[in-house]
């Protein structure tokens, strides 16, 4: 009786899935821009960059940019950074563009 009970529950199961291709229930048309971001610093702000005790991310950036130039800054060393500021870069790049072709991009600053 457990058997046959199975085999109904297992064949109503089933049924009851189905599946969808994303092809199938989306149509593309045309082309599209492609959104473009980055990251990094801003540096030579004359006094006006970071306030590193409230954004330690911009210390790491500059810790793990150093590092990979070869220069190894001493583990608890409190950098006050004026001139430097964690940054957010963000662009459209336009359908069909050329190599040589001007597209605007935004910096924001990430910090204070």
């Amino acid at each position: 009786m457990f058997k046959a009970l199975a085999g109904i529950v297992l064949a109503l199961v089933a049924t009851l899935a189905h599946a969808e291709r994303i092809r199938d229930l989306t149509s593309v048309q045309g082309v599209r821009e492609n959104s473009l971001i980055g990251y990094g610093l801003v540096v030579g702000l004359d006094g006006t960059g970071d306030q590193t005790t409230q954004t330690p991310f911009t210390t790491q950036t500059l810790n793990n940019m150093l590092s990979q130039l070869g220069i190894t800054v001493p583990t608890g060393t409190n950098m006050q950074l004026k001139n430097v500021a964690a940054v957010m870069v963000t662009a459209s790049y336009p359908p069909f563009a050329r190599q040589g072709q001007t597209i605007d991009v935004v910096v924001s600053s990430m910090g204070n």
